[in-house]
């Protein structure tokens, strides 16, 4: 059984526009759970597949890719990129440019 947090989240990710990303908090948050961020990845490990989320969106709090180099980081990124996000320096993505702001 999914929970309400759960269902939530999934319609948030889905909303995540075509070269936007949104942060695992941020996500939470909207879900209903502002200390929730732990369950949006447990959600995206074990439903982006099932659910077709566009996982690649969901970044941390810093801008950052949390994916470790060789486990899935060079593709996050690539699927970033493709969507015409840009990386600075540290690989890191400007949210003044990039975050998602569904509220305002």
């Amino acid at each position: 059984m999914v929970s309400s947090f759960s269902k939530r989240a999934i319609e948030i990710i889905k909303r995540v526009p075509f070269g936007k990303v949104a942060t695992y908090g941020q996500i939470a948050t909207y879900s209903g759970n502002s200390r929730g961020a732990r369950q949006v990845v447990r959600l995206l490990n074990s439903s982006s597949e099932k659910e077709d989320l566009p996982w690649f969106r969901i970044v941390n709090s810093k801008g950052n890719i949390s994916l470790k180099h060789g486990n899935g980081y060079e593709l996050q990124k690539s699927l970033l990129e493709k969507e015409g996000i840009e990386f600075g320096k540290n690989d890191k993505i400007d949210f003044d440019i990039y975050l998602w702001k569904p509220l305002g």
